[in-house]
């Protein structure tokens, strides 16, 4: 079945939005909208067979223009932050505006979080592309970009990002959607499973200092499921900088990470093709009225951002985020869905 199309409102600039919605022969549905080509609902059954909304989100495009937590949004061109708003690329510096402080953070004052997207659609599908002109929140090149939402029988929800640039740029994409797997309430007690040895350290303004760190015997070793808040309030310098988890993971294989919760029984494990994951407890996260007047707040989700390393482009040794003049950056993570 094509995906189903609704209005979602329109912008404060009158531009229409749209919803895109998928659902799979077992009534696994994902909602995808048009703004930001942002994910806006991930239904699944609980243990009990009630459906479960497992993404925060808003009811109409109001909401997503009115808040900076990039909830559920496509992030870019660079996901995460840039030191001090600036790297050089081919001999020449390269500005950036600063959103975060003195740093750049998901691409700036009108990331890729604040436009319509064009949308297509197939069986199985909804792909999204805009064109990011040369200049964009001071950024080189005209990159073609597109995310493409696949929801698959087997309850996987796959998000292929393509770019393609005109001259040498930089490039890292992510989704920020904001998961609880009760579909409501705190995180805190959901298990999680972070498939890492190490995770960059952080230094002020939450940028990586290029050390990495083993998480071995430290608040950050996820290695084996525990409760997300189990060490969250340990005396720890990196917790403190981050209000709580806001760090990068250097992923030791595809499998980047599985939550559980016990209590609905939904198991969400994440793949990727990218070196590092964010895990996110939404500590900054305000409070915010979303889908059905249901109250959002500071951990009452955690997000797993797969991604190239923060200010990767300032660091050698970091994986490059540099995509050279007519080269294809091809990459997806996949979210799979089941119960324990």
């Amino acid at each position: 079945m094509a995906a189903l199309i609704r209005s979602f409102g329109r912008t404060a600039q009158g531009q229409p939005v749209h919803s895109f919605s998928l659902e799979n022969r077992k009534g696994t549905r994902a909602v995808m909208i048009d703004y930001g080509a942002a994910l806006q609902s991930l239904v699944f059954r609980d243990c009990r067979g009630e459906p479960t909304d497992l993404v925060q989100g808003f009811d109409s495009v109001e909401g997503y223009e009115n808040q900076d937590a990039y909830i559920g949004a496509t992030v870019g061109r660079m996901a995460n932050r840039i030191g001090g708003s600036a790297f050089s690329l081919g001999g020449r510096e390269y500005k950036l505006f600063s959103n975060d402080g003195e740093n750049h953070l998901h691409g700036g004052k009108k990331g890729f979080d604040k436009y319509v997207w064009q949308a297509d659609t197939g069986e199985d599908f909804v792909r999204f592309s805009r064109l990011s002109p040369d200049g964009e929140e001071g950024y080189p090149g005209n990159l073609r970009v597109s995310v493409t939402y696949t929801l698959s029988d087997s309850d996987e929800l796959h998000i292929a990002y393509e770019a393609l640039s005109d001259t040498d740029t930089v490039v890292s994409l992510t989704n920020h959607s904001y998961f609880n797997l009760n579909g409501g309430g705190s995180v805190l007690d959901q298990q999680l499973m972070v498939n890492a040895q190490s995770f960059l350290e952080l230094g002020p303004g939450l940028i990586p200092t290029g050390r990495a760190l083993p998480v071995e015997d430290t608040p950050f070793d996820f290695r084996t499921m525990k409760p997300i808040g189990q060490d969250i309030e340990a005396e720890d310098v990196q917790l403190r900088l981050g209000g709580g988890y806001d760090h990068n993971f250097i992923l030791s294989g595809p499998l980047a990470a599985q939550a559980y919760s016990e209590s609905s029984g939904i198991c969400l494990q994440c793949f990727t093709q990218l070196p590092g994951m964010q895990l996110y407890t939404a500590n900054f996260l305000g409070q915010f009225s979303g889908k059905g007047g249901r109250t959002m707040g500071p951990r009452q989700a955690f997000c797993l951002e797969t991604q190239l390393f923060p200010d990767a482009m300032n660091h050698y040794g970091f994986p490059s985020p540099l995509l050279h003049a007519g080269e294809k950056l091809c990459h997806e993570t996949v979210y799979k869905l089941s119960l324990k």
